[in-house]
């Protein structure tokens, strides 16, 4: 079988002579002829940054999103306000993040820093390219404010203020206070005056429904990322409407939280003024890894994250017996870990800030941890005596995949004809070189594989993606049940075997060819167990996938309701169906969507493409008790599942 990125001869073009063109959307049919589009120098415009963050405000937050989806842009807002704290913290400065979500939908983040220099708070949270963050030291040689923090372009809070309908900044300091209130964007007021409040910093935004339309905010979505923050701050409290979020042992809180089945010895964890890690191994065959810069969550990993693995296997190795060196396929399987680093310039790959990019770090880190693993293992032998166990094992497992692997070369061969069933696109994750141009780098970022149910599915998507970044797999049906399944399997069966070479994830996650793996499946009870049937396997195999969130669930209207005086509405829920269908009275007429093949592809493309798609993310919350749940709805217990289903339904 031809590796991944050669499976598809024409990069961004189907490979199937019977598919044709692409259907024209439907706003197509709208567009002005060559003779009838202007264009002179009255087309051109400039805009100022008010308006143009307002006109395109995905290039500043991504989809806005109405606040069902935890990576909506309303989430980034909030992100960018209490990141601004977290580098109060960072500082030595605040020990405490207090954060109240009004019943209005503001949200109120105050802190306990040092707060906005007064003179400056109006340029910091309107005037762009503005801050504290981009020199080491000031015009007279004085260190600068912020030595390791998140931000570092001047934008996030004129994004906040910019793209909320109420905003309003204040600053204490040393008795003396600052407020600046604006509305959409616009300054409508300034105060100064003597306070008795302690210094910091308090900022109060409501989204503009001008941008995000009626929104809500989930308040479990501001939870996870506050709990986050406490792991990654040790000492630091955050609260959320009275809801205190406090961690003492730092990332190895993070690590009983996270990790999928019992450590086979006590956590190893180190930390130092820049960097802390921890780390385990369990009996799984997998490695999963949580990384972070700056307390910036780095889902798909970066130098830090290569180095501390490289260290990892470095250091035990340096302890192995003599004439033995461990493969470090062997010393990975089965590691859960995380690694937090704190840089003065960070560098990441894109604006997105999934992947650190700064290269000169690695052999410092690789070091660090190598050293520190060594001088744990020398003072607690039975961890060491532990680890050396495990990688036996280890090996003597990769050995037998070896075999079986030996044995997929043929059907490698055997299934370069199915294989036809990847439409690929042609830009991917693993591609975002230097030498990719900005915009290209933008489609790595966002490139996306729909796991579709058979062929009729694929049809509508294949005609309406958007080839240079969205890839579309179709499956036969439904998949093997992988609950209970040994890795053998993806070498074994067929269709799997080509979902994981499409992927390219069968030597590292760090090979992952897209950054969004979305399963689109019909809206029926086949369609959800299906779903979960993939959910399995990859949960089963490639568990990164789901901790560094890269596993989505296409949402596709459930109805569209439609009348001769009104154009079609499309609803995802019956709620949304009731209001259409009472918005256009007696002459509604509704449609029900069972499948994604009963949407023409005509209405179809709309779903899938820019801003309006619905992405649902597939989160790992508490591996230990879903891996438990997960066995029990998959696994071979039908007469269990059947009393519970039963009893459900009494």
């Amino acid at each position: 079988m031809p590796r991944p990125k050669d499976i598809d001869p024409t990069p961004g073009q189907s490979s199937d002579p019977q598919e044709g063109p692409m259907l024209p959307l439907e706003e197509d049919a709208h567009l002005p002829t060559p003779q009838e589009a202007h264009y002179d120098e009255d087309t051109i415009r400039s805009l100022d940054p008010l308006q143009h963050m307002r006109q395109r405000p995905s290039m500043y937050i991504g989809a806005p999103g109405n606040g069902d989806h935890n990576d909506d842009g309303l989430y980034v807002l909030f992100k960018e306000v209490l990141d601004n704290s977290i580098d109060e913290f960072l500082m030595g400065y605040g020990r405490r993040v207090t954060v109240t979500l009004a019943p209005d939908r503001t949200i109120t983040v105050r802190d306990f820093g040092r707060g906005i220099p007064l003179g400056k708070l109006r340029d910091c949270v309107s005037r762009i390219n503005t801050g504290g963050k981009y020199d080491e030291e000031d015009e007279k040689g004085r260190p600068v404010a912020f030595s390791a923090s998140i931000g570092m372009n001047g934008v996030g809070l004129k994004a906040v203020n910019f793209l909320s309908h109420t905003f309003v900044a204040t600053s204490y300091r040393n008795g003396q206070m600052a407020r600046v209130t604006s509305q959409e964007g616009k300054l409508v007021q300034e105060e100064k005056g003597e306070t008795s409040e302690p210094n910091g910093t308090c900022i109060s935004f409501l989204p503009s429904e001008q941008i995000f339309g009626a929104f809500h905010f989930e308040q479990k979505f501001l939870e996870r990322r506050l709990q986050h923050y406490a792991w990654l701050n040790i000492g630091l409290t955050l609260e959320l409407n009275g809801k205190r979020f406090f961690s003492r042992r730092g990332l190895l809180d993070l690590l009983e939280s996270k990790m999928e089945s019992d450590a086979l010895y006590e956590p190893i964890h180190y930390r130092s003024r820049t960097l802390e890690f921890a780390f385990c191994h369990t009996n799984s065959a997998n490695e999963n890894y949580y990384s972070f810069v700056n307390t910036q969550f780095t889902n798909d990993g970066g130098t830090h994250l290569t180095a501390f693995r490289e260290g990892v296997v470095k250091g035990i190795n340096e302890l192995a017996p003599k004439d033995k060196t461990y493969d470090p396929e062997d010393v990975r399987a089965g590691l859960f870990g995380a690694v937090s680093i704190r840089l003065k310039n960070p560098k990441f790959e894109a604006q997105t800030k999934h992947k650190l990019c700064n290269y000169e770090i690695r052999s410092e880190v690789v070091n660090e941890v190598k050293t520190a693993l060594v001088q744990f293992l020398y003072k607690h032998p039975e961890v060491k005596g532990a680890i050396f166990e495990k990688l036996a094992k280890n090996e003597s497992i990769r050995k037998e995949i070896q075999n079986i692997r030996k044995g997929a070369k043929e059907l490698a061969a055997k299934s370069s004809l199915k294989i036809q069933k990847l439409r690929d696109c042609k830009f991917h994750l693993n591609e975002t070189d230097s030498r990719r141009k900005p915009e290209e780098k933008a489609l790595c970022q966002n490139s996306m594989l729909f796991l579709t149910e058979g062929d009729s599915a694929a049809g509508s998507v294949v005609q309406n993606r958007d080839a240079q970044y969205q890839a579309v797999f179709a499956l036969k049906g439904k998949v093997f049940n992988c609950c209970n399944a040994t890795r053998e399997v993806l070498y074994r069966h067929e269709e799997l075997y080509c979902v994981m070479r499409a992927l390219g994830t069968e030597d590292s996650m760090e090979n992952l060819r897209y950054a969004k793996v979305v399963i689109a499946t019909d809206a029926d009870p086949d369609g959800y167990h299906i779903r979960n049937l993939l959910i399995t396997f990859f949960l089963r195999f490639f568990p990164q996938l789901l901790s560094a969130e890269h596993l989505f669930i296409l949402e596709t209207p459930l109805f569209r309701v439609r009348s001769k005086s009104h154009p079609p509405v499309y609803c995802y829920s019956e709620e949304e169906r009731e209001r259409a269908v009472k918005a256009m009275g007696k002459e509604a007429e509704i449609t029900r969507f069972k499948g994604l093949g009963e949407i023409s592809p005509k209405e179809f493309g709309q779903f899938i493409r820019g801003n309006d798609i619905r992405l649902q993310l597939v989160s790992l919350e508490n591996a230990r008790k879903l891996d438990g749940f997960v066995n029990f709805l998959m696994g071979a217990n039908p007469p269990s599942r059947k009393e519970y289903i039963l009893g459900r339904l009494q």
